[in-house]
């Protein structure tokens, strides 16, 4: 059986929709670009931000440091919280921790962020650690901070990993761990992005997903 759990943050255990929406928007307004239907600033939610800016705007490497910047600066102070925990989340997490798991997160968010979301919103205490991004971009990749996690919980035993994620990244991070991966639908991804790649289970409720950990029933 699953013995940890590795979740990603955004569109996973919370909706940052309008937070990072609200946040992208005032990076592109410095470049004076605009959107005005902010739907479809949603593929930034899970990819690395500098990534993100330089193949859906085409930044350079530079524009899109300074876009991330920018982006901070609108995140840090209001976009932070323009966001709310899924349905059945804190249940899920209070159970796991309940049934002797430990729960890691594992997102491509800043550390100093994520912690602060956890925190706002009571999640923090059913959480072994937090794994994220680094601000300098050292570490941004989701097979990096997933990685990272793994070393830091001295997890040797790969059998007993699991991770939980909603985005293509996520699925394709724990694949390079070795690890499988539960895709939710209740997020940023589609079910064709998370089957391309490559997830072998879905669930479309918090409590599909504790099923599936519990009960290791297939979701697909």
């Amino acid at each position: 059986m699953y013995q940890y759990i590795l979740f990603d943050l955004d569109g996973t255990l919370t909706d940052p929709g309008i937070g990072i929406s609200n946040s992208v928007a005032y990076a592109l307004e410095k470049y004076n670009i605009s959107v005005e239907d902010r739907t479809e600033l949603y593929k930034f939610i899970g990819p690395p931000l500098q990534d993100s800016f330089m193949e859906f705007y085409g930044f350079s490497e530079m524009e899109s440091k300074r876009a991330v910047e920018y982006y901070r600066e609108y995140f840090r102070d209001k976009g932070i919280f323009e966001n709310e925990v899924y349905e059945g989340i804190p249940e899920l997490l209070q159970t796991l921790k309940g049934s002797g798991k430990q729960v890691i997160l594992a997102t491509s968010k800043p550390e100093e962020f994520a912690i602060q979301i956890l925190e706002h919103f009571n999640l923090i205490q059913y959480f072994d650690f937090v794994a994220g991004a680094t601000m300098d971009g050292s570490r941004s990749e989701k097979a990096d901070i997933i990685q990272y996690a793994l070393e830091h919980c001295m997890i040797k035993d790969k059998s007993k990993v699991i991770m939980v994620g909603d985005r293509k990244h996520d699925i394709i991070g724990a694949a390079q761990n070795k690890l499988p991966a539960i895709g939710v639908l209740f997020g940023y991804g589609s079910e064709e992005e998370l089957r391309s790649a490559g997830v072998k289970y879905l669930a479309r409720t918090s409590f599909d997903i504790l099923k599936y950990i519990s009960r290791s029933v297939s979701l697909c």
